[in-house]
């Protein structure tokens, strides 16, 4: 790939232009971050190094293809045409060997660099010890034909496949069409005719090359000299990164790219969530089908031979049975536990999901993945370091899963009584319907909670899916009489943390919420941080026993940081949590959907009856 004409930023003023094809400024748009402060220079070159120009390629750093889109984040760069041939003919005096090995194990890793559209599926091998890979280009016909007469002749069992990075039609009598190039390397053969990407994947994954420009050579040396021409672009930023940086989030886009085309269909999705949930899905394969009927849904999906992905919710208690007669393997899907600047129930699209393959995260009698990674990961000292620096960030934003804004009253407790805050929950919500124990009422958890606590300064804060006449949970304002001293109406729940002692709720997630800012929680229901060590627990056992002891921040690296799927509203791309977070200073990136005044219409209706019938 050629390149394209740009301001460099401050430190490499002196670089010359970079040559960047007219159809480059389409489809790569994103260009302009590698060299911030730079006018573009567009044209076609005939392929001969032009002086005081230079040119890109993304070489083995190829970026995932997410739907339509296929953004770089980083790239090679040199003084000719050819940018990754230049880099590596001219390694440059000092190789951080150090550094290139971790990036080779990153990429790895990460399975970064594959063409898009390739199935990913490993060839059969049989007793082969050698690939030789089918050149899909009629000059390099006779010498692959060579290569393949002597490893006959030498009694070597050989795999025929086609090169994952050929373009043309094969040349080779037999060989077998091309497959993801880390499937292929999965084998661990000896490659024979690879093309220069796959011998730089090969080395990175450490697999042998018997021939060509890369045979023999020093791995770590080879992607040293790679890494001293290469570039990287944070997308979300716009703005220059760390190649480690960098690397991360191709790492990132593709296992979502991995995940999301191994679904055929969707199921329960409501419209105003399906387009956030097409870009979570995004891949190099077809999107998948959103239907209604459960029926039609398992059929579509074992049609396309995929997986179907259900609204927890929403789906029917048989819809378990029916995926397994078809075949048809079943992952669930619900909003994430930072989810957006307002109410879905105004229908606004969140950005970050939990999709589980094992169960609803909120469901105690089947362990979710969620459940199953608090219970076994490992918690490396980097991943909690990143996670208390999220979790403080989350506290030092103010955020909670919907980021509402409002005036908080002064609190009348007196003096010295010890504060307990009550969050409401909306009644019928799956949460409730299966992880409550005896208590499932907001009311029947006021009662509990005074009778646990009958000294304490007790503070109700109404479910703002029901203050706003959404949800059913609305408590008539005479029952609140002697079980709450005050109720916070339109309050919102982040400054409340710092004027309460403590909080108590049934599966919430302001209890998670009050974890982070270090609240001591009581859970009267067995929501997935309940259990851990973390909360005093008066629900029922999960299912299996959750035996294990956690820290806050082991929690919140699973909870926040390894389960979550999010996506950046402003790029609509997949992004870390911290991405996420930042927008959640953009409200304007959370509009509500097209029904949101039929939708505020109903919740007047319904607030203005519940005032008249004495309920509030």
């Amino acid at each position: 790939m050629q390149a394209g004409h740009l301001t460099p930023p401050s430190a490499d003023a002196a670089l010359p232009p970079i040559r960047l094809p007219q159809a480059s400024l389409a489809t790569l748009p994103d260009l302009q971050a590698f060299f911030p402060g730079t006018r573009l220079l567009t044209g076609a070159s005939d392929g001969t190094a032009e002086a005081g120009v230079l040119y890109y390629a993304q070489g083995p750093f190829r970026s995932p293809r997410l739907g339509p889109r296929q953004v770089p984040v980083l790239l090679v760069v040199a003084s000719g045409p050819d940018p990754v041939g230049m880099a590596l003919a001219a390694p440059p005096p000092a190789l951080d060997l150090k550094r290139a090995r971790q990036v080779m194990a990153a990429i790895a890793a990460g399975r970064i660099g594959a063409p898009a559209g390739l199935p990913r599926q490993h060839p059969a091998s049989g007793a082969a010890r050698h690939i030789l890979l089918d050149p899909c280009d009629p000059a390099r016909r006779g010498a692959a034909l060579a290569t393949l007469h002597a490893l006959q002749v030498a009694g070597a069992p050989v795999l025929l496949m086609q090169d994952p990075f050929a373009e043309g039609a094969p040349v080779l009598p037999g060989s077998l069409p091309a497959t993801d190039p880390w499937c292929l390397l999965d084998l661990g053969l000896t490659l024979h005719g690879a093309s220069r990407d796959l011998a730089l994947l090969a080395l990175a994954a450490g697999v042998p090359i018997a021939d060509g420009p890369l045979a023999g050579a020093d791995a770590a040396a080879t992607w040293a000299a790679l890494l001293a021409a290469t570039r990287a672009a944070d997308p979300f930023r716009g703005a220059p990164c760390g190649i480690e940086q960098g690397v991360e989030i191709l790492a990132l886009w593709c296992a979502r790219q991995a995940e999301g085309r191994s679904f055929a269909a969707c199921l329960g999705i409501h419209p105003y969530k399906r387009e956030r949930v097409r870009e979570l899905l995004a891949s190099d394969a077809p999107p998948p089908a959103f239907l209604g009927s459960p029926g039609r849904a398992v059929v579509r999906a074992a049609q396309r031979g995929g997986a179907l992905l259900a609204w927890s919710a929403s789906a029917p208690e048989d819809l378990p049975a029916r995926c397994a007669a078809a075949g048809v393997p079943l992952h669930w899907l619900e909003d994430g536990f930072i989810r957006s600047a307002g109410l879905g129930a105004a229908f606004r699209a969140g950005a970050s999901f939990a999709l589980d393959q094992r169960g609803p995260y909120y469901d105690p009698a089947r362990e979710s993945d969620l459940a199953r990674l608090l219970a076994t990961a490992e918690f490396p000292p980097a991943l909690l370091a990143r996670a208390r620096a999220l979790r403080q960030a989350v506290v030092a934003r103010g955020v909670t899963k919907y980021n509402l804004g409002g005036n908080v009253p002064e609190i009348a407790a007196p003096p010295g009584r010890r504060r307990i805050l009550v969050p409401g929950q909306v009644e019928d919500d799956a949460s409730i319907r299966h992880g409550a124990g005896h208590v499932r009422r907001n009311l029947d958890l006021l009662r509990a909670v005074r009778a646990a606590a009958p000294d304490a300064f007790i503070l109700y804060k109404p479910h703002p899916d029901i203050e706003a006449g959404f949800r059913r949970g609305r408590i008539a304002g005479a029952e609140l009489a002697g079980l709450a001293d005050q109720v916070l109406r339109g309050v919102p729940m982040a400054p409340l943390f710092g004027l309460v002692d403590e909080v108590h709720t049934i599966t919430s997630l302001t209890g998670f919420e009050a974890l982070l800012r270090g609240l001591p929680v009581t859970c009267w229901g067995t929501p997935f941080y309940a259990g851990w060590g973390l909360t005093e627990d008066r629900g029922p056992p999960a299912t299996p026993p959750r035996t294990r002891k956690l820290t806050l921040d082991e929690m919140v690296a699973g909870a926040l940081i390894l389960y979550p799927r999010c996506i950046d509203p402003l790029t609509r791309l997949p992004c870390p949590p911290e991405v996420l977070l930042e927008r959640m200073d953009r409200p304007d990136l959370f509009p509500p959907g097209r029904r949101a005044r039929l939708r505020a219409v109903q919740g007047f209706v319904t607030r203005g009856i519940a005032w008249l019938r004495g309920w509030r």
